[in-house]
């Protein structure tokens, strides 16, 4: 359906909005730890699994939006993930016991891993190839400061209130935000009915069993064998999913895109560059409280500065690329990154809060000229009716390698080896930037059917 530029503006605000709140809700908890360790009497090990939950049924459930978004009207659909994340914040504030406060966790986790690719593909539906850049770039900031915002947030609520405050904070701005859905979110796609594969989703739960293995790896020994079975398992179950989707008249997921060498690289470049992003924003604070000795509270306002950059760059980034090319503001992005974790590596033993934060700064500022234009990059090697599955294709690697990233993190960083993890992703980024040089930059969607 056509909407005036208006309507359009007022869709797509409402759809941030709603997916800032829940993108929040991803990294937000991290501060709260401690907290949640006194109340619930559990150990951080099993506190971790409020995110490591959520980050699991995310993951799970994002090859299915494809199939949910051709079958169900877009509006219905939205309002419907923002109920079931009330509902499940609801259960949270009013948990007698931890098992229950994960049960309404893995119900916010739901609406989030559906969410992601389809706002983004519902968006690149209504925008013009030539104006993706820029709006791309404010789904960006999205993206970004939520994940770099979340633990100030949640810092600042903990200073002054109870734990369950930040869950109240999702509550009022989802209430918000779906009185808003009612009056100006619409359903731009056709609807097709198509038969639900439950043996491809059964397979793709080797999506969960991978991340669980990766998550455990830094507590693992060889004789670890139920880790191991259930990497084994979960390899098994995916090669099946690949191999059934690849098969398959009509899959869950359109898998054979992947052969577009494009969106292969796409897809690879928004990975590294999120990579760098949730590592900096889970490091940073720990470097701060660990080698500056800053309070839980200074460590999360000390990430302000870089959210705020981010914020103020991912649409201008975005206006760049559709004015001068997505490949040469890329490459901005990994040069920056590069020079980000130089710097934290040269200049870590001066010590200097104000050298880590402008160093943190140039880092998060790479991820604004680099994820959002190698994602809309990738999609614009896609036919429109390919690019939900692509939306989902790339949401689901960028959580994998997004849990990677930490575990990588957290096994270099070992007794505050902060050097080590700062290395590391230099190195990561510096083979980025090779893929950069071999991604081809064009706004044209190829016909691929």
């Amino acid at each position: 359906m056509e909407l005036t530029e208006k309507s359009r503006k007022w869709f797509i605000a409402t759809l941030l909005l709603g997916t800032f709140t829940m993108s929040i809700s991803q990294s937000s908890l991290s501060t709260a730890y401690p907290t949640f360790m006194r109340y619930f009497n559990l150990p951080a090990s099993t506190i971790a699994w409020l995110t490591t939950g959520f980050m699991l049924i995310m993951s799970v459930v994002m090859p299915l939006s494809p199939w949910l978004m051709k079958n169900f009207k877009f509006k219905p659909l939205y309002l419907a993930l923002l109920v079931n994340f009330v509902i499940g914040t609801l259960i949270i504030i009013w948990a007698p016991n931890f098992l229950v406060m994960m049960v309404g966790r893995l119900m916010e986790g739901f609406s989030v891993g559906v969410l992601f690719p389809s706002y983004q593909s519902i968006i690149l539906e209504i925008t013009s190839p030539e104006h993706r850049g820029s709006v791309m770039g404010t789904v960006g900031l999205v993206m970004g400061s939520a994940l770099a915002v979340g633990p100030i947030i949640s810092g600042v609520l903990l200073q002054f209130f109870p734990w369950e405050a930040i869950f109240a904070f999702f509550l009022i701005v989802l209430t918000i935000v779906f009185l808003l859905a009612l009056k100006t979110v619409v359903s731009p796609l056709k609807i097709e009915s198509t038969r639900f594969d439950f043996i491809s989703v059964f397979m793709s739960l080797g999506i969960i069993g991978l991340l669980y293995f990766i998550n455990e790896i830094s507590h693992m020994t060889l004789t670890s064998y139920w880790n191991w079975g259930i990497l084994i398992v979960s390899l098994i179950l995916l090669v099946l999913f690949v191999r059934r989707q690849l098969k398959m008249p009509q899959p869950l997921l359109r898998l054979d895109i992947l052969s577009i060498t494009n969106f292969d690289l796409g897809v690879a470049l928004t990975s590294l560059s999120y990579m760098s992003l949730i590592t900096v924003t889970i490091v940073m604070p720990l470097y701060y409280q660990q080698v500056l000795g800053l309070t839980p509270l200074w460590s999360g306002l000390s990430l302000v500065p870089a959210a705020a950059v981010l914020s103020w760059l991912n649409r201008r980034s975005g206006r760049l690329a559709d004015r001068i090319g997505f490949k040469p503001v890329i490459m901005i992005g990994f040069g920056l990154f590069i020079i980000g974790w130089a710097g934290l590596l040269l200049f870590s033993s001066f010590n200097s809060i104000w050298i880590a934060i402008i160093c943190s700064i140039i880092i998060e500022s790479g991820n604004a000229f680099a994820m959002m234009p190698a994602t809309t990059l990738g999609a614009n090697s896609l036919t429109n009716d390919l690019i939900p599955h692509g939306s989902s294709i790339i949401a689901t690697i960028r959580q994998i390698m997004g849990s990677t990233a930490i575990v990588i993190a957290t096994v270099v960083l070992g007794d505050k080896n902060f050097n080590g993890v700062f290395l590391t992703f230099l190195i990561l980024e510096i083979i980025a930037i090779i893929l950069v040089f071999k991604i081809k930059d064009t706004k044209k969607n190829p016909v691929y059917a």
